[in-house]
């Protein structure tokens, strides 16, 4: 049999180290699979919704660090992709998506399933690139591989099913060094590197900042706050890489963290923001000097004002910067910081308990399975309260991930990203917190755990409502709308089709359910019926949603609706 454009594009991608390809099979790719089927040296995992393949191609590319791929079908089925891809670009992992076309000499036609992947991929790419030749093919896809791995980023290859078939250029093979390019330690220049020692030198009271970029950097990030006498504060994605074995650690700030870590913040005189891109304006202090250290120009005072930018990797930075520190004295600052978290911490770790009979509250369920999980688990968590209680009460210690639509914000991520992050990792523990909401809008790949013989354990926490959607209409003063979700008995589903079902409702039980679910070698679906009137605040309750929830109380009571404000109360200010 002839080589094909699909056979190249297959070598390119196991040259590149790629082993799985997520997606789901159509006419279009049909080229593209068979080939696959062929080479035999890269995995097909068939899930039921190009969504998941996308989500669970980021997932896999997170805790791997090499390059994933997805695929998609012509129109509707690449169009399924954007949503996950628009996750992996913002997320910055290296994900590569085949968008398959129409058949090359329809386009411009309005053929059956047309669209323009390579005008509707651009926004959630920095690379998307329309193949119409298969001389073309080659150097396309090379450029797409070592931009996804350089930049971190996704890369769109669209290609028509009919070029896919065609014989294949006489391209050289693709080299694996050629591909697989190295990230560059990056330092900022000396004369930076001094005035931002001479800014933390001249200030009393310093809070660092951490997000994602320092990975890699926890020991010296330590060491620095030692130096300092500064407390830690980590964004969302900072936590797996620097809440563990940190005794300067504070928390986190903005509206899923903490008063400790807000008030950390509020109370410096300088913030040095190391690797973050923490969005929340509203939370930055307004009285400090900041200076920020990030490998992206981009990113450089897009939240808010800096006195002092860094283009720099965190690492190399704080290797630069740590010679030129005098070593702080006064740790008033810190241990007021830390004393304030050991306070917050107490608040938070009294609500992650549950009386015999009484009812099982989310935060308890979060606390337990940290408790219970292996010292190397990767959690997903779906966005809304299931992150949440991940924040709060998932403990990291430096070899557990922690993945989650932390950018972009999507629904239905958790089990999708599990699906990914346990076909890479088949050896490890992978626990997917999910919304009742969030599974529900793509329960279909709850198959796909069975029939990929993926052992996720997916816990649902079941309140019967979009739990966050309704804390954020009471808190702005609206009667919660459009948030009821009728649930069925989500463990007897999942036993329907095979699949090991428990359900949690007493407390009592919480332990012994959670231990036999995490000890089944297959996959298993909690259902956790939690305590729907639980209320996540954020660290800073403004005067705006204290009036919210004051219009909400009378709302409900003028619209006959006293009981809810009753069990609210009760469920919260009794406990």
């Amino acid at each position: 049999m002839a080589r094909t454009v699909a056979d190249q594009m297959v070598d390119t991608l196991a040259a590149a180290g790629v082993e799985r390809i997520y997606g789901i099979v159509g006419d279009s790719l049909n080229g593209f699979t068979d080939s696959l089927r062929r080479h035999g040296g890269i995995d097909w995992l068939h899930v039921r919704h190009e969504e998941v393949a996308a989500f669970a191609a980021g997932a896999d590319a997170h805790v791997t660090g090499r390059l994933a791929v997805c695929a998609g079908s012509c129109g509707p089925g690449n169009l399924h992709l954007i949503n996950g891809l628009f996750d992996c670009h913002r997320s910055r992992v290296p994900v590569v998506a085949i968008a398959a076309h129409i058949p090359s000499a329809e386009i411009g036609s309005g053929y059956f399933q047309e669209t323009h992947p390579e005008q509707l991929f651009r926004e959630c790419s920095s690379y998307c690139e329309l193949v119409s030749t298969p001389a073309q093919m080659p150097r396309a896809l090379e450029i797409a591989v070592r931009r996804a791995i350089a930049e971190r980023c996704v890369s769109v290859i669209v290609i028509p099913g009919d070029v896919a078939l065609k014989p294949a250029s006489e391209a050289p093979a693709s080299k694996p060094r050629g591909l697989l390019l190295q990230h560059p330690a990056v330092t900022p220049p000396a004369e930076a590197v001094e005035r931002l020692a001479a800014l933390l030198n001249d200030a009393s009271r310093v809070t660092l900042l951490c997000g994602s970029g320092c990975e890699g950097a926890h020991d010296e990030v330590v060491r620095l706050a030692g130096v300092l006498k500064a407390p830690i504060v980590h964004a969302m994605r900072g936590k797996e890489h620097i809440e563990w074995d940190n005794p300067f650690d504070v928390g986190m700030t903005g509206l899923i963290g903490f008063s400790s870590g807000y008030n950390a913040m509020e109370a410096c005189d300088a913030l040095l923001m190391l690797g973050t891109d923490f969005p929340y304006r509203q939370f930055y202090p307004t009285q400090a000097r900041i200076a920020q250290v990030d490998v992206r120009a981009e990113a450089i005072s897009r939240r808010t004002s800096v006195d002092l930018g860094l283009i720099g990797d965190v690492r190399s930075t704080l290797a630069a910067l740590l010679p030129q520190l005098a070593a702080k004295t006064d740790g008033s600052h810190l241990g007021k910081c830390v004393a304030d978290y050991k306070s917050a911490r107490k608040g938070l770790d009294e609500l992650a308990t549950g009386k015999p009979g009484g009812q099982l509250h989310p935060q308890h369920v979060a606390r337990v399975l940290s408790e219970l999980a292996t010292e190397d688990a990767i959690f997903t968590c779906d966005v809304g309260l299931p992150t949440v209680w991940a924040a709060r009460y998932l403990a990291m210690n430096g070899k557990r991930r922690l993945l989650g639509s932390f950018w972009h914000g999507s629904m239905a991520n958790a089990m999708a990203q599990a699906i990914g992050a346990q076909a890479a990792q088949p050896a490890r523990q992978v626990v997917s917190l999910s919304g009742d909401g969030g599974f529900t809008m793509l329960m279909g790949d709850l198959l796909s755990l069975k029939q990929l013989k993926l052992p996720v354990k997916v816990i649902v926490f079941n309140n019967g409502s979009l739990g966050f959607i309704e804390l954020e209409q009471k808190s702005s003063g609206f009667l919660d709308t459009g948030t009821e979700l009728e649930n069925p008995d989500f463990a007897a589903m999942a036993k329907a089709i095979g699949i090991h079902g428990i359900r949690i409702e007493d407390p009592a039980e919480l332990g012994t359910k959670l231990a036999e679910a995490l000890a089944h070698p297959g996959p298993v679906l909690i259902d956790a019926v939690v305590n729907r009137m639980e209320l996540a605040m954020p660290p800073k309750v403004t005067t705006e949603m204290a009036k919210g929830f004051t219009l909400y109380m009378l709302k409900a009571v003028l619209n006959g609706r006293a009981d809810e404000v009753i069990e609210l109360a009760r469920s919260n200010l009794l406990r």
